[in-house]
């Protein structure tokens, strides 16, 4: 994330590097039984169904920056950190147990984790487990900047992720 002055404010961004993407396949009712469109990014192939504009493309077709412009409302998915395994405190916010009164090491376990009636553990129950990896998808950012010749987008906000992850960015219509 960095920051650009804007109508004598600071604004917060996160700077996208967007290469541009090639149409390598576009999938057809007929002959496959559903409309999608694979976008190809170096090795990387990500497959969109459904999408109002794919009649509109060919094989071969660039997607680049200039569909966008600044103040477009878009809605940007990715992958959010990986943080292994990790205790009820971090995973669900717990408050752990008390400090003193006997406690010797149970300082951030979860507790009782059921009732005695149905003699099990309840399904949904919040216990320690894999944290983070997640697909997220955050709305209604807006574009900040758009710098076609350095293949940069700027973002109003924060988006999901770490440095380096692949970015779904799909503009709003309002």
């Amino acid at each position: 994330m960095s920051q650009i002055w804007a109508d004598k404010k600071v604004v917060p961004v996160t700077i996208i590097k967007a290469e541009p993407n090639t149409v390598s396949l576009l999938r057809t009712k007929e002959k496959d039984g559903y409309e999608a469109v694979q976008l190809n990014l170096g090795k990387i192939k990500k497959e969109f169904k459904n999408h109002p504009s794919f009649n509109e493309l060919k094989v071969g077709d660039k997607i680049d920056l200039s569909i966008f412009k600044v103040g477009d409302v878009v809605r940007i998915s990715g992958t959010a950190k990986g943080r292994g395994f990790q205790g009820v405190v971090k995973r669900h916010g717990f408050a752990g147990g008390p400090k003193t009164r006997g406690q010797k090491n149970r300082w951030r376990a979860p507790g009782s984790i059921g009732s005695t009636a149905p003699q099990r553990v309840t399904p949904g129950r919040k216990m320690a487990g894999h944290m983070g990896s997640d697909r997220i998808t955050v709305k209604n950012l807006k574009i900040a900047a758009v710098l076609p010749e350095k293949n940069t987008l700027m973002i109003k906000g924060a988006v999901p992720g770490y440095r380096g992850t692949l970015l779904e960015i799909v503009k709003v219509k309002k």
